[in-house]
């Protein structure tokens, strides 16, 4: 071989060389450009405390999309940690749309503050549901003191010192907190009630359909009228409630539940209340409706317009009385007793539509008993095998308007009452003092606030109930003689059917019996009031 072939031979293999030295220094300078690569372990090694560090530099270097890493939703879940395609693809790590938003990764109360889920103070504060201030309130028992008497027996004395109530030989006296007393005695097998200057006494009368009923013979005014009662024995104690001796035929009670269609105007001419002096006294706390829809809604304003003449009447009678209560409470030592109702005070639309409502049901269920006691045959239904409580009591039955002068006691103190006032009965088992709860709906001025939260007597109560009966009953007998008269449309039928049980005549008796029992009652509380005064007692 000449020096010629080998200088090209050697030149060959220096280019070779050259090559093979080339193509490996060519592939490690593409390995070190790529930025994927060495950006990989960033991912596994990124936790939730350096992701707030990096969010706040907001430096360009972190582009390991924290808002996947910092989020523990996403973290905790091995699918996303694990899963490599969100590091590996260049298109999520190179948009910075997703990592440069902090809104969802770098506001980490709602993941990390434990406030919604650990605090316990909505599920577990008892304050809603186990406070017992509305239904089982504890200051049931008014302030004041209790006096054994000498003579026997107890009276109950106000912080102002007036005698609230006296129980001796069998008579129970109840003074009202602004004037006004009731008298309850039970003497052979008679129970004796005296209100203002009138009363009644209640005799057993008959047992049909395995209840008993009882007579009521009412004197007031110098007149006499006789009422029946059926008893509810219940928790140990007997509730009477109103029977009415006469039914009217179930398509009248029908229509007085039932839209006349057309609306009728029944104005104060009609109704025959002007110049009346409780109008002029009441008229501002409660207007007649300006037309009647239906027949209850007629019923509704007859039945307020009773309770406020009685109530007027009641206020004329305990006139006196009244002041000298007003006077001694503020004679100082008083108790301070519950915000009362002043200022401008009304009926509101929504309470008298809570009446008229009830006045419908009512009519219902009339309708319903006058169809079982039709033919004056006793009630099919079988004798009660237990206590059965008395419709005051009835869960459907919330509405009641007050028929008589009523102290109750709301947050410990006493309160008043007065005919015409609306409650919304709360609970439905009376406590051991035979008080149930209610709200006051609305009364006028000088009673209890509306809105305030009283313990009720179940008697009071079942009162309540007794009267608005009674005057339903009397009501529709307005309605059946002007039915079809001053624009009012006729009823189909008017006719009237005997109950089950008939009233018994009045007993002559009661003018002078109730009359004795106001003179007993005198006495003894006469009697008491020089005792209590020494300040005896417990």
């Amino acid at each position: 071989m000449n020096s010629s072939d080998k200088s090209k031979n050697m030149l060959r293999k220096s280019v070779l060389l050259l090559l093979l030295m080339a193509v490996p220094a060519f592939a490690w300078a593409q390995h070190e450009s790529k930025p994927s690569k060495p950006s990989a372990p960033s991912h596994p090694a990124a936790s939730h405390a350096p992701a707030s560090s990096t969010h706040g530099g907001s430096t360009g270097g972190t582009h390991t999309t924290p808002g996947h890493t910092t989020t523990p939703s996403h973290t905790t879940t091995p699918g996303h940690t694990t899963t490599p395609s969100h590091t590996t693809t260049p298109s999520r790590t190179a948009t910075p749309s997703r990592t440069a938003t902090p809104s969802r990764t770098a506001t980490p109360s709602r993941t990390a503050t434990p406030s919604r889920t650990a605090t316990p103070s909505r599920t577990a504060t008892p304050s809603r549901t186990a406070t017992p201030s509305r239904t089982a309130t504890p200051s049931r028992t008014p302030p004041g003191r209790s006096v054994s008497l000498k003579g026997g027996g107890t009276a109950s004395v106000r912080p102002n010192g007036s005698v609230r109530s006296i129980d001796r030989n069998g008579m129970h006296i109840q003074n009202g907190l602004h004037g006004g007393r009731t008298v309850v005695s039970e003497r052979n097998g008679a129970r004796i009630v005296t209100r203002g200057h009138g009363g009644y006494v209640q005799r057993a009368y008959v047992t049909r359909g395995g209840h008993a009923y009882y007579s009521r013979t009412f004197y007031a005014g110098g007149r006499y009228h006789v009422g029946l009662y059926r008893g509810y024995g219940w928790g140990g104690h007997m509730y009477y409630g109103y029977y009415p001796g006469v039914w009217y035929h179930p398509g009248f009670y029908g229509w007085g539940f039932h839209p006349w269609g057309v609306p009728i105007a029944w104005g104060i001419g009609a109704w025959g209340w002007g110049g009346s002096p409780w109008w002029g006294f009441y008229g501002g706390w409660w207007n007649p409706y300006p037309v009647y829809a239906a027949p209850y809604y007629w019923l509704t304003d007859y039945l307020i317009s009773q309770q406020l003449q009685a109530a007027y009447a009641a206020r004329a009678d305990a006139n006196a009385d009244a002041m000298a209560a007003d006077a001694q409470a503020s004679s100082g030592g008083g108790d301070a007793a519950p915000a009362a109702a002043s200022g401008p005070v009304a009926l509101t639309p929504e309470v008298k539509e809570a009446i008229a409502q009830e006045v419908k049901a009512q009519l219902a269920a009339q309708q319903a008993q006058a169809g079982q006691d039709a033919g004056g045959q006793a009630s099919a239904a079988p004798a009660p095998t237990s206590d059965q409580p008395p419709p005051a009591l009835d869960p459907s039955q919330r509405t009641f308007v007050v028929d008589s002068d009523v102290t109750v006691v709301a947050n410990g103190q006493e309160c008043a009452l007065t005919s015409g006032d609306v409650i919304t009965r709360l609970t439905d088992t009376p406590d051991a003092d035979q008080t149930v709860t209610a709200s006051v709906a609305a009364t006028k001025k000088g009673d209890c606030a509306s809105g305030q939260t009283v313990a009720v007597k179940v008697d009071d109560l079942q009162e309540m109930y007794n009267h608005f009966q009674e005057n339903i009953t009397n009501g529709m007998g307005e309605l059946a003689k002007k039915q079809g008269t001053g624009g009012m449309p006729a009823a189909p039928d008017t006719g009237t059917q005997a109950g089950a049980v008939q009233p018994p005549p009045p007993d002559t008796s009661v003018a002078k019996t109730l009359q004795d029992q106001q003179q007993q009652a005198d006495q003894t509380e006469s009697q008491v009031k020089q005792e209590t005064a020494s300040g005896g007692g417990q």
